[in-house]
C-alpha cells in the first residue's frame, strides 16, 4: 500500500476515532467538487517532446507498476510540478 501524507493520515486517524464528519451541504460540496475535477482534468492542448528511449522505457515501465497509461503519468508529474507538489523522495 501507498504511504499516507500528512492529510491522508490525519482523515484516517479522524475515521478510526470516530471524530470525523461529514459537512453540512453534502450535495452542494460534491457538485463544487467534481467541477474541480473535470477542469483539472481537462485535456485541451497537446504537445510533442523528444525524450531518451532509456526515459521513455523507464517511464512505461514505472506507469505499468502504477496501474495507469505512461502518458497519463507524464502528464501527472508535469502537472504536480507546475502546482508546486512534486515531492522527491530519496
Amino acid at each position: 500500500m501507498k504511504k499516507l501524507d500528512l492529510e491522508e493520515q490525519e482523515i484516517l486517524e479522524a475515521f478510526e476515532s470516530g471524530t470525523l464528519t461529514q459537512v453540512s451541504n453534502v450535495e452542494s460540496e460534491l457538485k463544487q467538487h467534481k467541477e474541480y475535477a473535470t477542469a483539472t482534468f481537462q485535456k485541451d492542448s497537446r504537445i510533442n517532446i523528444r525524450i531518451s528511449s532509456k526515459d521513455l522505457r523507464l517511464l512505461q515501465k514505472r506507469a505499468l507498476s502504477e496501474g495507469l497509461p505512461y502518458q497519463t503519468l507524464i502528464s501527472s508529474v508535469l502537472h504536480k510540478y507546475v502546482e508546486g507538489r512534486l515531492v522527491e523522495h530519496g
